[in-house]
C-alpha cells in the first residue's frame, strides 16, 4: 500500500470516516459520486476545492480497503 497523504481520519470529522484532507468530503462521497457517472471534471466542478489527485487517492483507498478480509471475532470463554 502506497503512502496515501491525502486521506485523513479525524473523530471531530464526519464521525471519523477517512476523508479528503480533513475537508468534510468523506471517501465514500467520491467513490458513490464516480459509480453513478460523475468524471473527475463534473466532481471538480461541484467540489472546487478539491484536487483531482484527492480524487484519485480516494479511490485508491478504497480499492485497498476492498482487498482487506475482515474475520468475525471468537468469543473466548473460560473453562469453569
Amino acid at each position: 500500500m502506497q503512502n496515501l497523504t491525502r486521506i485523513t481520519f479525524d473523530p471531530n470529522v464526519m464521525g471519523g470516516k477517512p476523508c479528503i484532507r480533513g475537508l468534510r468530503v468523506t471517501v465514500g462521497t467520491i467513490v458513490g459520486l464516480v459509480a453513478t457517472g460523475y468524471s473527475i471534471t463534473d466532481i471538480l466542478k461541484a467540489y472546487p476545492y478539491l484536487e483531482a489527485e484527492d480524487i484519485r487517492e480516494a479511490l485508491t483507498y478504497a480499492a485497498w480497503r476492498t482487498q482487506e478480509i475482515e474475520l468475525p471475532l471468537v468469543a473466548y470463554e473460560a473453562a469453569n
